[in-house]
């Protein structure tokens, strides 16, 4: 079986997106029977042949403007010398602006027997369309582009044959907006990696800062207001007045709302900014030194950043909807946020900090055990050929 992907949300410095591709191409490189090409959007042009199965295509890429190193694929040049080069059985494309309609129109002139799947990595109809025009300009705008939204995917998934989607609640959305075919695929967790045994005790000392009753919260989130900085900082500045010991927090990531977190360090003595961290061991001791995440996005289509920090034991505060609600209400493993404001969240923050998190922590983990990497790349590859099989049916 022959693979490509496609995918303009692939950036060095990503998140979730980023996380997913760099473990399929570790499960793939050592498969045998199969080959993997990624088709990544960079600053040239070449070819990287990592093993047998394993080839990553490096295609010189439009670099989008203030967007943390995101480039575009979406010439002919780009798509189409790579469909006659490899011929595949199943193409993958998984960011759903304009590259879906462009991948199918080559391959159906390229090589018509291959099968067309997209990844429903960003819920973008709800995420970024609705939220942006609710805000300006009031809710029943917003529903409208939100409808518009989801036709302009129907448009561009037309000729599909499959979506891979991470959340149940997003796949129940879907189906209602009449999105056929969804197969479900939970992603994994490296759980040798992110894991408790990973616990810096020096690490730990710095923060807390003599005083032993001082919580840990880790915030690797990118920084920008759909991952809730804005709201988590508001949240810290009432827990600042409220409380003794004030919980130290670590601030991992770039994003947008930079200044809001510049402000703050020079405000608050226990804030701590650590940048990008693009090593999982480090990522794997910030984690585990803390014993609190926060996961305040309610658009979240799986939620990676959420199942790292419940194998590394923190307890979780979760956004009302989306993969947050899903994975922090099946595990038991901490809170919903309910109503998003700052002081609720304050309070939420509060009941964490001020009780024993020991059986929180422990279902964090035992929740978190249930996914592996390898169990989603071995599913993906069933999926596959349950479609190519629909081809030959």
């Amino acid at each position: 079986m022959t693979i490509i992907d496609f995918n303009n949300f692939w950036s060095p410095s990503g998140g979730g997106v980023r996380r997913y591709h760099l473990e399929k191409m570790k499960y793939y490189k050592t498969q045998e029977n199969t080959l993997l090409v990624f088709v990544m959007p960079d600053s040239k042009t070449y070819t990287e042949e990592v093993s047998p199965s394993l080839i990553i295509e490096h295609v010189k890429a439009f670099k989008m403007p203030l967007y943390n190193g995101y480039r575009f694929i979406w010439k002919n040049k780009q798509i189409a010398p790579y469909l006659q080069k490899y011929n595949p059985d199943i193409i993958e494309v998984g960011s759903p602006y304009i590259l879906p309609k462009a991948v199918s129109k080559h391959a159906h002139k390229i090589c018509p027997q291959a099968r067309l799947v997209g990844f429903w990595h960003a819920d973008f109809p709800v995420t970024y369309v609705e939220r942006f025009f609710s805000h300006f300009f009031g809710k029943k705008i917003g529903s409208i582009a939100k409808k518009l939204a989801f036709a302009y995917a129907h448009y561009q998934f037309k000729h599909y044959h499959g979506i891979q989607v991470s959340c149940k609640e997003i796949i129940e959305r879907l189906e209602s907006e009449q999105f056929k075919n969804l197969f479900w695929i939970p992603l994994g967790c490296n759980i040798e990696l992110f894991s408790p045994n990973k616990r810096d005790e020096a690490l730990v000392k710095e923060l807390k800062q003599g005083d032993e009753k001082r919580s840990i919260i880790f915030f690797p989130h990118r920084f920008s207001k759909e991952k809730g900085l804005d709201l988590f900082l508001k949240a810290y500045s009432i827990l600042a007045e409220k409380m003794n010991p004030v919980p130290a927090v670590v601030f991992a990531g770039t994003g947008p709302l930079q200044l809001l977190i510049d402000v703050a360090l020079k405000k608050y003595k226990h804030l701590h900014y650590v940048g990008f961290l693009s090593s999982e061991e480090e990522m794997a001791r910030y984690y585990a030194s803390a014993n609190i995440g926060v996961a305040l996005s309610a658009w979240e289509t799986f939620g990676l950043s959420i199942l790292e920090s419940m194998a590394c034991g923190n307890a979780l505060i979760g956004a009302s909807a989306g993969a947050a609600r899903e994975h922090v209400s099946s595990s038991g493993a901490g809170l919903i946020l309910e109503s998003y404001k700052a002081d609720a969240l304050a309070k939420c923050l509060l009941e964490l900090c001020e009780q024993d998190l020991t059986q929180k922590q422990k279902a964090a983990r035992l929740y978190a055990e249930k996914f592996s990497w390898d169990n989603c790349f071995s599913n993906q590859l069933k999926i596959y050929s349950t479609i190519i099989s629909s081809r030959k049916s």
